[in-house]
């Protein structure tokens, strides 16, 4: 893979940023991952009334990541998969996912999927030690 085009990528997270629905925190979030077959996806968080069921904006990417695909792609478990993913706050500054964010990242990227943070580009297992996956089950 080439290198990532991390100013593209933020930039994607941006635009996804301003459709957030975000009424009750204010703080709308934007997500967008590049994947393994060389597509950029993108989600928003999306609140509810009943706090416990607002979606963070990586539920969104990773959704996108499923849904955006050709009819007739490979079988479940062959998707593409996240490789770099960048999470920007309503100024375009990049946010580290929280521990439920980093977990399903981590489903859908593995260890190194690379994140943009506040501290620099760093692989999801500096953020997500010993993670939790598949192979447990």
């Amino acid at each position: 893979m080439e290198e990532i085009d991390w100013v593209s990528l933020r930039a994607a997270a941006q635009a996804a940023m301003t459709r957030a629905y975000a009424p009750y925190s204010r703080f709308p979030v934007g997500a967008a991952g590049l994947t393994s077959d060389g597509r950029i996806v993108t989600g928003c968080n999306v609140e509810n009334a009943s706090f416990g069921l607002t979606l963070c904006a990586e539920c969104g990417l990773v959704s996108a990541l499923h849904g955006s695909g050709t009819p007739g792609e490979p079988a479940l478990g062959e998707t593409p998969r996240l490789v770099a993913v960048s999470v920007v706050d309503r100024h375009g500054s990049p946010l580290t996912p929280c521990g439920r964010c980093r977990q399903l990242l981590y489903e859908h990227g593995g260890p190194a999927l690379l994140l943009e943070t506040s501290a620099g580009v760093r692989p999801l297992r500096d953020y997500l030690p010993d993670a939790f996956g598949p192979e447990y089950l």
